[in-house]
């Protein structure tokens, strides 16, 4: 799917402003209790490889800013990775974040989809501004995830000449991240009470991320074979 813009970019006057202290941001519920847990497996594979930590940005449902000619839009995706973004210094915590301006424009930017959906196809950019919209022509994000979990589908699409185009997966239907330089794919199982599809990333030679508990339980098999493979010398050793 390629969007089609009625009114060339380059008319469009885009700037890369911080938001106002008093600017009023949306404050929509949750659509769906599915959602933030897959976005929390997201952040919580990366947490352990500093170099995918340090200095970036991972957060879901927050603001992503800039302004259209000289309006200020702001778009929450579900889940957002930028790096690097510069420290934050303010006392209260930030709530939005202005590439260029404050860091770098995201990698890649995710919307999940429950049964209905909103503007996430969405190319409106004469009175509102769709998500599509914004991502590809207003921020250039170089990757939009638009992920089904009760479909269990994933499109990928790549920045490619100024337009998006869906990505084809890899043989082990994967997409490759560049940027994050992962593979993202959809992965079936069960976790805080919720089976079905989740999205997860797997390093360029196939290794996949584990979550916190993949890897204690990880750990806690490693120490128990080092502990059978130690009795087990000792008792050669007496015999």
């Amino acid at each position: 799917m390629t969007a089609v813009i009625s009114q060339p970019i380059s008319q469009f006057k885009i700037t890369w402003p911080l938001l106002p202290d008093d600017f009023i941001l949306p404050d929509d519920p949750v659509e769906n209790i599915e959602h933030p847990l897959i976005a929390n497996g997201l952040r919580q594979s990366l947490v352990e490889y500093p170099e995918l930590i340090k200095d970036a940005l991972i957060v879901s449902n927050f603001a992503l800013c800039a302004a259209v000619d000289d309006r200020i839009i702001c778009k929450g995706p579900d889940w957002m990775y930028a790096r690097p973004v510069k420290p934050w210094t303010r006392k209260y915590p930030r709530r939005s974040y202005t590439p260029k301006t404050e860091g770098a424009i995201p990698f890649v930017v995710m919307e999940f989809l429950s049964a209905t959906y909103g503007d996430e196809y969405s190319v409106e950019h004469t009175e509102e501004i769709g998500k599509w919209f914004f991502y590809e022509q207003v921020i250039k994000v170089p990757y939009y995830v638009i992920f089904r979990p009760h479909t269990s589908t994933l499109e990928v699409y790549a920045l490619n000449s100024g337009h998006y185009n869906k990505q084809n997966p890899d043989a082990n239907n994967r997409y490759f991240i560049r940027g994050l330089n992962l593979y993202l794919g959809m992965w079936q199982g069960t976790r805080e009470d919720r089976t079905g599809a989740w999205l997860r990333w797997w390093t360029e030679t196939g290794e996949l991320l584990l979550w916190p508990e993949e890897r204690a339980e990880a750990e806690s098999q490693r120490v128990e074979a080092e502990s059978q493979r130690a009795e087990a010398e000792s008792q050669r050793a007496v015999a």
